[in-house]
C-alpha cells in the first residue's frame, strides 16, 4: 500500500457578523519559510489544501484579518487584530488536519477540526 501524504485545511469564521470571512490571506509556515499561502472565498475556505505534504513537526498558520475587518469597518486604528499566528504541531503527517479560525475583531479561537 503506498503512503499516503496528509493534507491541510481551514476556513474562517466572522463571528462578528455570524458569516464566513470572505478574502483573508492564509500563510503557512514552516522552519521559517512560507510553505503555501491562499485567500478565503465566499464560504470563507481556501478552496483547495494549504499542503498535500505534511511532515512531523511545528507549523504556523498566519491570518491576515487585520484588513478584513478594515473593509467591513469593524477595526479600530490600528487594528486589535492584525495578523492572528496559530502555532500547532503535526504528530500524524498522513491524517488531514483542519485548522479553522473563529475571528471577531478583538477576539479569536482555533481548535483541531475534522
Amino acid at each position: 500500500m503506498a503512503c499516503v501524504s496528509g493534507r491541510l485545511t481551514t476556513h474562517v469564521l466572522d463571528t462578528a457578523a455570524g458569516r464566513p470571512a470572505e478574502g483573508v490571506r492564509v500563510e503557512l509556515w514552516r522552519d521559517g519559510a512560507l510553505v503555501g499561502a491562499a485567500v478565503t472565498d465566499a464560504d470563507g475556505r481556501t478552496g483547495a489544501p494549504l499542503t498535500d505534504a505534511l511532515e512531523v513537526g511545528g507549523y504556523e498558520l498566519r491570518f491576515a484579518v487585520g484588513p478584513y475587518f478594515a473593509a467591513s469597518g469593524l477595526a479600530s486604528d490600528p487594528p486589535f487584530l492584525d495578523v492572528v499566528p496559530v502555532a500547532f504541531g503535526v504528530a500524524d503527517a498522513a491524517a488531514h488536519h483542519h485548522v479553522p479560525l473563529l475571528v471577531a475583531p478583538w477576539s479569536y479561537s482555533t481548535y483541531r477540526g475534522s
